[in-house]
């Protein structure tokens, strides 16, 4: 279950991933059971399936990880992960908007 964002914030991600030429993030809060610590989830999407593996490689991501079941391929961060990624690739909003700190 997906909370935090403005539908028109969701919207802008998924037209961006659908361009396919770059990677694209989005934060939100989530809850999940198998993860109960973890209040945020950032997508991070791309509907150019090699542009996505390759930018997952460099992060230790698996093709394997990446969900397809939309039409908005992408990656789930979350965790030390997902800030670590979202400092490097500086997406600073983000961090600063969910208030995202390292759990260790």
């Amino acid at each position: 279950m997906a909370f935090g964002i403005k539908r028109e914030e969701l919207n802008k991600w998924k037209e961006l991933v659908q361009k396919g030429d770059r990677i694209v993030f989005i934060t939100h809060y989530w809850i999940h059971p198998k993860f109960p610590n973890i209040k945020t989830v950032t997508k991070a999407g791309c509907s150019d399936l090699s542009l996505l593996k390759e930018w997952g490689r460099q992060y230790g991501l698996k093709p394997e990880w990446i969900h397809k079941r939309e039409e908005y391929p992408h990656f789930d961060l979350i965790g030390d992960h997902q800030i670590e990624i979202l400092i490097k690739e500086g997406v600073f909003e983000q961090l600063e908007r969910f208030s995202l700190k390292k759990l260790t």
